[in-house]
């Protein structure tokens, strides 16, 4: 795999009047800041066919020339894990995340991420090892599984969080919860906040919640079950762990849901399925470069079809 790495670049319009190791460190995102001012220090870069000054600013247009003879300081540690790709082009991929996978390093874990598995995968098509850092636009937590949105470069990933921070990417979940709502179109707008009491993440509807922010989501029936339902969840804000405190706040906590979930039924709901009972079903959003819209779904995983049916099977008393 090759170690050094050169191109010709032009600023873009956001980037203009940037200092050049910031322009930089836009489009090489697994080089540190100091690393890639080290390697503008010692006349790897220009700016028009001009040897770049270490506090020199870029401006709209103009073409930088880069070489790269050092490796990347900011990685992840590529591992040939399996991928789910459901779309990808020059500027993202989307993937549909296994539960009990993370996105990306945090805390002790330190591999077997979705970040890890696209380390690899990105390098396989550049032949320079980490020089494209995977761009994780969205959360999405552990035991949940579905689409995860990453962007390849910086463009991408820029749009892609604007679009999110401006709520104008639609997402759609399925998740199986206890007992039944009596409509089949309701809905959930208390604002969102950490527990005053609790330690961890964990966080809640409670008026006694510390920092709430305003959070909204609209619930469908998909199907009515044996002391369960299906449920289409679509949240229109952002907030952590938004659509299990508002079920579990409206009094239908998601099966198998640790931190809101029903203690009492745990036990029962673990063996039906052993994470919560949440999948990131569908997403719609405007792509970066060419604007157009999409619509991706991602099926769900074998043990949520598993957990459906064996809820499903108790109206024959299986």
């Amino acid at each position: 795999m090759k170690t050094a790495f050169e191109t010709d670049l032009i600023v873009e319009d956001y980037l203009d009047g940037a200092r050049i190791d910031r322009f930089l460190s836009r489009h090489f995102r697994n080089y540190s800041t100091h690393r890639l001012q080290r390697i503008v220090q010692a006349g790897f870069a220009k700016v028009n066919g001009i040897p770049a000054e270490p506090l020199q600013r870029v401006f709209r247009g103009q073409q930088i020339s880069i070489r790269l003879p050092e490796p990347p300081d900011k990685t992840y540690d590529p591992e040939p894990l399996p991928l789910e790709v459901l779309y990808e082009d020059a500027w993202l991929i989307i993937v549909n995340k296994p539960p009990g996978m993370i996105a990306h390093p945090a805390g002790n874990i330190l591999s077997g991420t979705v970040a890890n598995a696209l380390q690899y995968y990105l390098d396989q098509q550049t032949g320079v090892r980490s020089l494209l850092r995977p761009g994780i636009v969205h959360r999405l937590d552990q035991f949940t599984s579905g689409i995860l949105i990453v962007a390849k470069e910086h463009l991408g990933h820029r749009s892609l969080s604007i679009q999110f921070q401006q709520n104008r990417i639609s997402k759609a979940y399925l998740a199986i919860v206890r007992d039944q709502p009596e409509q089949n179109a309701f809905e959930n707008s208390n604002a969102i906040g950490e527990h005053p009491t609790q330690a961890g993440v964990c966080m809640t509807t409670h008026p006694q919640a510390l920092r709430a922010k305003q959070a909204f989501t609209r619930f469908e029936v998909v199907e009515r079950l044996p002391g369960h339902s299906l449920i289409r969840a679509f949240p229109r804000t952002g907030r952590l762990h938004q659509i299990r405190v508002h079920l579990s706040d409206l009094g239908f906590p998601i099966i198998a849901d640790d931190f809101y979930g029903n203690d009492a039924r745990l036990l029962e709901d673990r063996e039906l399925i052993t994470r919560q009972a949440l999948h990131a079903e569908q997403i719609e959003f405007s792509h970066p470069v060419t604007d157009l819209r999409m619509k991706i779904t991602a099926g769900v995983p074998a043990d949520f079809q598993l957990a459906l049916q064996r809820i499903r099977s108790a109206w024959s008393g299986q």
